[in-house]
């Protein structure tokens, strides 16, 4: 297959455009430019709020004048993540895309389909003539994957429509009828530099290799965390030889993912760096066998560097044990039988960043139930201030719950039964969707969310089944002709 035999050919020319255009989050001006110049050159009715949101109104196709409107809902940034030794400047360079297999994916970075290609879908739906459709509204919120501040900010009234189809999920054949709140936790450890003695030999440890993918989706298919694991090997270092002197530790860059890679320094007296290479080696090879059904591709390295001013000895103490502590992963299942055993509530240490004299930390906390959410918050902020750290909770983003009695669901699952004769998965997703801001701005609004299937995004990794395009442009289509009249 090449490219141009791809279908449906005006969805994928869609997205062939915009991975032309840079777009991460929180820098989407040449998105928010393009979506605009777009709208007005189809002489559509184009609008941009404060926040940056676009809109683009398209009215019916003769005889679905009276059909209730329907808005259809991406976001236009994307997460940008690259191998360690691929180069792009993400903000002014194109993703470079290949089909490999029945898989579309990217040269070495994120593939951008999360959520490019549900931004593709909007388009291409704008420009068809041959679609028949009621009033529909097509809204490209910006920021999604880093706070959700684009949906945050935009005024009710904004959006009009009577239905919502979310088009940012991830798997074909399932529906998405709520979603998990969420609230990010930042931690602060102030330090002083110091000096080591002579006698000391510093050392740089890497890891990298691992799958890593979103903190939310991701959180219940076991795969390492590589601030955890470097964690654990740091606690039992320091708590086996004296004097052993942390001077760096970097890991992660978002803090919805599960980070893929990390490093750190440390400067070990001369009489024991032997010893601490034997036991690297030891712990790398007990972790391979841990994980070896979902990580396989982990390469560790650890070699001299050069010297340099190391962390005070009881922050990095108090840092590493409070890494070792933590809780990351799942907390709690979903009890109600409705949602099939989905994780209720989770956290993830996503990033660890050292700078001259702090140590900044970002974990993501989620969850379904509000409460627990605030008491996955509380725990992860409780290790680390007995650590001794500044700890900042975000207001985060609501959950999207249930409706109980929904005419969308219902259209939704009959269409999907009717084009390929089985009923979709109806379910709950552990991730952030923007539908949970909208249900509050837009009590009475009617959503479910669906799109084609992707894997392993938030990674370099990330890549689209190019069939379920096909499928979920067909489902859509035939969703939106079968939208009811106005009462």
């Amino acid at each position: 297959m090449n490219k141009s035999e791809l279908k449906p050919a005006a969805v994928f020319e869609e997205f062939a455009k915009i991975n032309q255009i840079p777009r991460p989050s929180k820098r989407e001006e040449k998105m928010i430019a393009y979506l605009k110049e777009w709208g007005e050159s189809h002489g559509l009715d184009t609008k941009v709020d404060e926040t940056g949101n676009v809109i683009i109104r398209k009215g019916a196709t003769p005889g679905y004048e009276d059909r209730k409107t329907v808005i259809l809902q991406s976001h236009m940034d994307m997460v940008c993540d690259k191998l360690v030794d691929y180069e792009i400047d993400f903000d002014n360079d194109p993703i470079k895309t290949y089909i490999d297999g029945e898989w579309l994916t990217a040269e070495g970075t994120t593939l951008g389909a999360d959520d490019g290609i549900g931004c593709a879908m909007e388009l291409a739906l704008l420009a068809a003539n041959d679609i028949e459709h009621g009033p529909i509204e097509c809204v490209f919120t910006r920021d999604e994957e880093t706070g959700l501040s684009g949906a945050e900010g935009m005024k009710a009234g904004f959006m009009t429509g009577d239905y919502l189809i979310n088009l940012d999920s991830e798997d074909e054949g399932e529906i998405f009828i709520s979603c998990a709140g969420g609230r990010n936790t930042t931690v602060k450890f102030d330090f002083q530099r110091t000096e080591v003695p002579t006698g000391y030999f510093f050392m740089r440890a890497q890891l990298k290799g691992l799958v890593g993918g979103h903190s939310g989706d991701d959180i219940n298919k076991q795969r390492a965390n590589a601030i955890k694991l470097l964690g654990r090997f740091l606690y039992q270092t320091i708590n086996k030889y004296e004097g052993v002197r942390l001077a760096q530790f970097n890991s992660g860059k978002m803090h919805n993912a599960i980070p893929r890679d990390g490093s750190f320094v440390i400067a070990v007296p001369h009489d024991v760096k032997e010893n601490v290479k034997a036991d690297w080696n030891i712990f790398a090879s007990l972790v391979e066998e841990e994980f070896c059904v979902t990580d396989t591709q982990m390469v560790w390295t650890m070699e001299s560097t050069d010297a340099e001013p190391v962390i005070e000895a009881q922050v990095a103490r108090n840092f590493i044990f409070a890494l070792q502590a933590v809780d990351n992963g799942i907390y709690a299942i979903c009890q109600d039988p409705a949602l099939n055993g989905m994780v209720e509530t989770s956290s993830n240490i996503a990033s660890i960043e050292t700078s001259e004299k702090e140590i900044k930390i970002v974990a993501s906390q989620r969850s379904n139930v509000m409460s627990n959410l605030d008491n996955m918050c509380a725990t992860i902020g409780a290790c680390f201030r007995l650590a001794g750290a500044e700890v900042i909770h975000s207001d985060g983003y609501p959950a999207w719950k249930m409706r109980s009695h929904s005419d969308l669901q219902r259209i939704v699952k009959e269409s999907y039964v009717k084009l390929f004769g089985k009923e979709p998965i109806m379910r709950g997703i552990h991730a952030g969707l923007e539908c949970g801001l909208f249900s509050e701005r837009y009590p009475n609004l009617d959503m479910v969310s669906f799109g084609p299937t992707l894997r392993f995004v938030h990674t370099p990794e990330e890549r689209l089944l190019i069939p379920t395009v096909q499928m979920v442009w067909d489902h859509l289509l035939l969703t939106l002709k079968s939208i009811p009249r106005k009462s």
